[in-house]
């Protein structure tokens, strides 16, 4: 289990590193989620035999335990955020009915440019399907 935290908090700390010095607008933790997601694609190819060179907590299973567990508890790791609001009512007092609109607002065009973007491909793939094309 240590093997596979490890595993877990280095892909991260890379991705921040990456992130950090390249300055991408892309956050930390989904360039590390990415190069987790290498790593274990890297880790099932048969033809690189890559698991015998590696411990065997990171090839019996252990590893998809540990990350399942962490995703089971994840709730937790917003119980600080909940705190943060809770400590600053007095901010969400004064800001609320802004924050509430914002809120409400971008969730409606998150989901408006998200079925737009659903409509246009299903028409893609549909015009795709009857002209025989690939």
């Amino acid at each position: 289990m240590i093997a596979s935290l490890a595993l877990i908090l280095l892909a991260q700390l890379l991705g921040e590193a990456l992130a950090r010095g390249a300055g991408v607008p892309i956050p930390g933790p989904v360039i590390g989620m990415g190069l987790m997601f290498g790593f274990l694609l890297l880790r099932d190819d048969a033809r690189i035999g890559l698991p015998r060179f590696l411990p065997r907590p990171l090839t019996d299973g252990t590893l998809e335990s540990t990350a399942r567990g962490l995703l089971m508890n994840l709730s937790l790791m917003f119980v600080p955020a909940g705190v943060g609001v809770v400590g600053r009512l007095d901010l969400l007092r004064a800001q609320g009915v802004k924050l509430a609109v914002v809120l409400v607002v971008s969730t409606a065009l998150s989901l408006l440019v998200t079925v737009l973007v659903f409509r246009a491909v299903a028409a893609l793939v549909e015009r795709r399907g009857t002209d025989g094309e690939p």
